[in-house]
């Protein structure tokens, strides 16, 4: 990892100076290398704009109203900051010090609130916009505490805990004082699963949760109920980096950090469908909301591919900048 000094960047490097038109979507895509947050008309597959990222971008997520864009600036520990962006008038904003929290990585969007997990500090904890303050912080015990997804009622989060080879199923619960009070509380179980735990998703149905072992080059079935490894898929999946469902939950995708091919799994039976040429390794995936499509980072060639669901082949290419990874989608007012 590099370690540069952090700078608070504010203004845009956009490369075009057309108004926004209301109500865009947009695909937004980091470039580690570059410092950037591209952001690509999902359309036309053409990049719109350029703005400023922040040191060592990793993760990123938008806001449910479409204006604001949250950034993890990672360095392995090195950084404590996420940086925000508007999304409306395509410019960086000011980085958000997360203070003794370092090596924020994981991100998603939630309540009104950003959810993150800091490495270092071997913690998630949440960001409220509204008061700009580190509102809550839960520590995992587990290392490399690295990729989060919170339900929208937040009633449960679940992190990958990379170097522990474990996940951790975080539940809300209410917990009573002696004197007969109430308060929230949380309650974490671990779970092992395999060696570089990183990538995982949750089935669309709720039902299970499926993890790629980068180490072991297998996956992890887990069933949310019981929370405990019901199926452990052999899949040739050494160097997992992300794993999705698509939309309809019927298939299951799988970069490789380190392969030529993304990995499409069955998730009725739990087998090979196919593996699809990206180039040298990939990281980020992410599912097209409309359907029919996913943007998959093939970071070491630079570029981010699109690939169709139902013929499973590369129709285009993005060049988003060096070293693509982090993924999300935005729809701005």
């Amino acid at each position: 990892m590099r370690h540069t000094t952090v700078l608070l960047i504010c203004g845009c490097l956009a490369i075009s100076t057309a108004a926004q038109s209301a109500g865009s979507s947009y695909l937004l895509v980091l470039s580690k290398d570059d410092h950037t947050l591209v952001f690509v008309d999902p359309a036309s597959l053409k990049i719109v704009a350029r703005v400023p990222s922040g040191p060592d971008p990793h993760e990123v997520t938008a806001s449910a109203d479409g204006t604001r864009a949250y950034i993890s600036n990672y360095g392995g520990g090195a950084y404590n900051t996420i940086t925000s962006v508007d999304l409306t008038a395509r410019r960086s904003l000011n980085a958000i010090d997360l203070g003794p929290l370092r090596g924020p990585h994981g991100l998603t969007f939630e309540g009104g609130k950003v959810w993150f997990t800091a490495e270092m500090a071997k913690a998630i904890g949440s960001y409220d916009p509204a008061t700009k303050k580190v509102d809550w912080i839960l520590g995992t015990g587990q290392d490399r505490t690295h990729m989060l997804m919170v339900k929208p009622d937040l009633s449960r989060i679940v992190t990958s805990n990379v170097a522990s080879g474990t996940i951790s199923i975080i539940d809300r619960v209410t917990a009573r004082g002696a004197n007969g009070s109430t308060r929230l509380d949380w309650n974490e179980t671990v779970i092992p699963v395999g060696r570089g735990s990183e990538g995982f998703d949750i089935s669309p149905d709720g039902r299970e949760i499926w993890v790629g072992n980068a180490g072991d080059g297998t996956i992890s079935v887990v069933d949310c109920a019981t929370k405990a490894v019901v199926a452990t898929l052999p899949a040739n999946v050494n160097s997992a980096n992300r794993l999705k469902f698509t939309p309809d939950g019927k298939l299951v995708v799988v970069s490789l950090a380190r392969g030529p091919e993304l990995v499409v799994l069955s998730a009725a039976d739990r087998k090979e469908v196919k593996r699809v040429p990206v180039g040298h390794g990939a990281e980020g995936i992410l599912m097209d909301p409309a359907g029919g499509r996913v943007f998959v980072s093939a970071s070491p060639d630079n570029y981010v591919a699109v690939i169709d669901l139902k013929t499973l082949t590369v129709t285009g290419r993005i060049d988003a900048g060096k070293d693509p990874d982090g993924l999300a989608w935005a729809e701005t007012p």
